[in-house]
């Protein structure tokens, strides 16, 4: 099977910048109280249905990861770059950390009790989104959680020699109806939204958005609607 360009493009890029990227962001959530509010909200929800594991895909150097297992959620990362799963072994080595691809991970149906996509689903062209959603939900078991980030906008924003490097990579802006409407179209019913302003101090230039989506359980059926919090 021939690998998309995308994928090739996000794994070169982050690959190049990894340790750059790491020493950026480490302890990215220091300074974010309101994100860690609501990771410890999906945790404490995934933790009450008790369905199983939970996968962060695109954990890149597994900050995120490293937060939700120390709120004692079981979870483990994946990411396209081995550069950024070896800085995540290194800096959190009590956490599990797999290279892999989250369009076509080798997991049964159901083998996951939560998913996280913490703003990497942002470098994936959106005529691909439905299959990337659909394969999102073949993974959760019923009743399980989906908690997506990623910034708010129209146009893709294009970064160039990060840190110095000769590398560059599409940055897609989303819009959170367009998001929940194509979790809905792939099975998963949207129940929770939140939309911050950017912070300048923090580097975020744009409203920042997160969804919580849920796939129904067996025999409901149902996708319900997505409750807007901001």
């Amino acid at each position: 099977m021939i690998e998309p360009d995308f994928l090739r493009a996000t794994r070169t890029f982050y690959s190049t910048v990894a340790t750059d990227y790491a020493d950026r962001y480490r302890n990215v959530l220091k300074d974010r109280p309101f994100d860690r509010a609501l990771l410890t909200g999906f945790a404490e929800t995934v933790l009450a249905a008790d369905l199983g594991p939970t996968a962060e895909l695109g954990c890149g150097p597994g900050e995120v990861t490293a937060h939700l297992h120390a709120l004692g959620l079981p979870v483990f990362g994946v990411d396209l770059s081995p550069e950024m799963v070896a800085l995540a072994r290194r800096d959190h080595p009590e956490v599990r950390y797999e290279v892999g691809s989250m369009t076509d991970l080798d997991l049964p149906d159901g083998a996951l009790g939560a998913i996280v996509a913490w703003y990497s689903v942002i470098h994936t062209p959106q005529d691909r989104l439905p299959a990337l959603f659909a394969e999102f939900q073949r993974l959760l078991a019923p009743g399980g959680e989906l908690l997506v980030a990623f910034q708010v906008g129209d146009e893709p924003l294009r970064v160039a020699e990060p840190f110095g490097h000769p590398v560059s990579l599409d940055f897609h802006r989303l819009r959170p109806d367009h998001i929940a409407e194509l979790l809905r179209g792939a099975g998963l019913a949207p129940h929770t939204r939140a939309v911050r302003e950017g912070e300048p101090a923090l580097l975020e230039s744009t409203p920042q958005a997160y969804l919580m989506a849920r796939k129904p359980a067996e025999g409901t059926g149902n996708t319900g609607n997505t409750a807007g919090l901001a």
